[in-house]
């Protein structure tokens, strides 16, 4: 219910209205403001300098603006301000409750003042200064004070005032408490329709109001509404939502054009005015839950709603597929993982067991990096560290607990001359096993492949032999369980940077306990087999000793052994040892020329032994080691 700032003889006009008003002047037309906003006296005492304990002069603030009873002065607006140093002060009305008091009095507060430096600018609450808020109801007012001595405070604090004034409208400042008592303040008045006089008015509610025609009820317009005065009796009129004017007049509410201003009446899509309203469509074709505050968007018509409809189906039926086939991955990876032994491996914290997915970007074809019957060889990235990872193509038929005891096993063999597995992932059919990557390749490589072979001197084939033979000899004889390589061969003994050899490839196929029936099929290369295996298949120790021994005839001639034409290397070297010939024209002529012979002869000794085709005599790998242990000896 806000009004507009008025000047004392626009207040007059105002307060002339409604006396005829309440004169019953059913003709007038004028347009009447709920709150009327105007200055009114402050109330003051001054003291004496002289006679600090008495006053001077003094004013009780009286605000005699409404004699008829048509105001109230506005408790929402306003409030009650006390300004000085030990004064205390009460604000009063006119009694309107029938009481014998001639004046009621409401509220006051004491503002108080240590000393000249109390009070500060901004701060009203008690000290120089203090306020409360007023009650509804009030037609005037009027100030009363309570005197207190001023003495030691005349230079800073002469006066008390009290005054009613706007809350907006007041700051307190130091000031204020110096002597300028004709001071007045903007005040707010609340106006509405009483009756005939200002104490027991007649009409006290717009029900009431709308019954009587003493006075004339005062809605006379079209479309316009009766609203009850909230502070005291009395009614107030107004137009109705949708039209705006002046509700006092016949005619005087008109409707109001929504669609002129979008920011009260705001609207998404097409406006329309209506009487007293408006409507917010969209347009053909479109469409919105609200187009007032929501955008209209397109329709779809049917046919694009239909293939909306067939392709969300066929995304929904492809999204439950693809569900489905995630859950069975699922299971089945845990049905993969349980068969291979994860349940006993994660027990048994031996090695780290990678997930699929982990391996997946190894797994390309760009980084095969050998192929064969057994599988496939990948090299790639693990945690920042070059691996291999052998993925077999076919499982071999192997129960879980006895996969998992082997590669526990395995994960034990700690050697410098064997390849060290890294981990495995059960994830899959067949079970891929990660090592340590060795970057020079196998020996069957730098022996017998390209076109530039890489020159190796007697040193370093001697080295080769002897750190393989230490390899074997470990797992022999050396390893928590006794291990059988059964595939030894150049292409399972891999290089470092240092021609330092691993043995690798023993596989966890491969891997038999002592305790178990050595008895098993035929596997590995029968170029390097030994007669007794391929006849029995009893795979030993001896074996591998057998297969050693080619080895060493390949390394010291630098001739490849091949199983089609009886192996013609093992041959030859047979049958000059049998016939006590010399075999120095099958010695690799790089060596050969330059190098000891009688070395040579000699490890071509010890590799004949290895071959014998009476599996006992042959030495063990532990003798081997000790044999080329005296040959290292005499070279140096």
């Amino acid at each position: 219910m806000a009004g507009n700032f008025v000047t004392d003889s626009i207040l007059g006009t105002v307060t002339k209205l409604v006396e005829e008003q309440s004169r019953r002047d059913a003709d007038k037309k004028a347009e009447w403001l709920r709150e009327i906003p105007s200055e009114a006296p402050r109330g003051f005492k001054c003291y004496n300098a002289s006679d600090p304990s008495n006053y001077e002069n003094s004013s009780y603030g009286e605000t005699l603006i409404n004699k008829e009873g048509v105001y109230r002065i506005s408790n929402t607006h306003n409030m009650v301000v006390v300004v000085g140093c030990n004064t205390f002060a009460q604000a009063a009305s006119t009694k309107t409750d029938g009481t014998n008091y001639p004046y009621t009095y409401y509220t006051g507060c004491m503002s108080y003042c240590k000393n000249s430096a109390s009070a500060q600018d901004g701060l009203c609450a008690g000290v120089g200064c203090c306020h409360v808020d007023i009650p509804p109801g009030l037609t005037d007012n009027f100030f009363k004070f309570t005197t207190y001595d001023h003495s030691g405070m005349m230079d800073y604090s002469p006066c008390d005032y009290g005054f009613l004034v706007d809350r907006t409208r007041y700051t307190f400042k130091r000031s204020d408490l110096l002597r300028d008592p004709n001071r007045t303040s903007l005040v707010w008045l609340d106006w509405a329709i009483r009756g005939n006089n200002s104490i027991s008015s007649d009409i006290l509610s717009c029900t009431q109001a709308a019954k009587t025609t003493t006075p004339k009820y005062a809605c006379i317009s079209n479309h316009s509404k009766c609203v009850d005065s909230t502070n005291g009796p009395g009614y107030n009129c107004s137009c109705s939502d949708g039209y705006e004017g002046n509700a006092y007049v016949v005619n005087g509410c008109t409707n109001i054009n929504e669609c002129a201003d979008s920011t009260k009446y705001p609207c998404k899509g097409e406006c329309e005015n209506t009487e007293g309203s408006y409507l917010c469509t969209c347009p053909s074709g479109y469409r919105s839950d609200d187009a007032r505050i929501i955008p209209c968007t397109r329709k779809f018509p049917l046919v694009a709603q239909i293939c909306i409809g067939i392709i969300g189906g066929i995304l929904a039926i492809a999204i439950m597929a693809f569900i489905i086939i995630i859950r069975k991955e699922r299971r089945k990876i845990k049905e993969f993982y349980e068969k291979n032994g994860g349940l006993t491996l994660e027990k048994a914290k031996v090695i780290k067991l990678f997930k699929k997915e982990e391996l997946k970007k190894i797994l390309k074809s760009g980084n095969i990096i050998g192929k064969g019957g057994f599988g496939e060889v990948y090299k790639g990235l693990v945690d920042n560290e070059l691996v291999v990872v052998k993925k077999p193509i076919r499982s071999n038929v192997m129960e879980s607990t006895q996969f998992a005891n082997e590669v526990i096993i395995q994960s034990q063999v700690i050697h410098k001359n064997i390849i060290k597995l890294i981990g495995c992932c059960l994830e899959v059919d067949t079970p891929m096993l990660v090592y340590e990557f060795i970057p020079k390749g196998s020996l069957d490589d730098i022996l017998h492949k390209g076109d530039n072979k890489v020159p190796l001197s007697l040193d370093v084939r001697l080295s080769i032999i002897k750190e393989a033979a230490h390899g074997l000899a470990y797992m022999h004889s050396q390893a928590h369980t006794k291990i059988l390589h059964g595939d030894v061969k150049p292409a399972n003994i891999l290089l470092n940077g240092n021609f330092v050899p691993k043995l690798s490839d023993f596989g966890i196929s491969r891997l038999i306990a002592i305790d178990k029936d050595h008895t098993t099929n035929v596997i590995g290369d029968m170029t390097y087999m030994d007669p007794f295996y391929l006849q029995t298949g009893r795979l030993t120790e001896k074996s591998d000793v057998y297969s050693f021994g080619v080895v060493i005839l390949e390394v010291i001639s630098r001739k490849k052994a091949t199983h089609r034409d009886n192996n013609s290397l093992v041959a030859s070297f047979l049958e000059c040892r049998k016939e006590g010939k010399k075999a120095t024209e099958l010695f690799d002529q790089e060596i050969a020329a330059t190098e000891d012979l009688e070395l040579l002869e000699a490890l071509a000794g010890i590799a004949v032994e290895c071959l014998n085709i009476d599996v006992d005599p042959r030495p063990s790998m532990t003798d081997v080691v000790a044999h080329l242990a005296t040959l290292n000896r005499s070279l140096i």
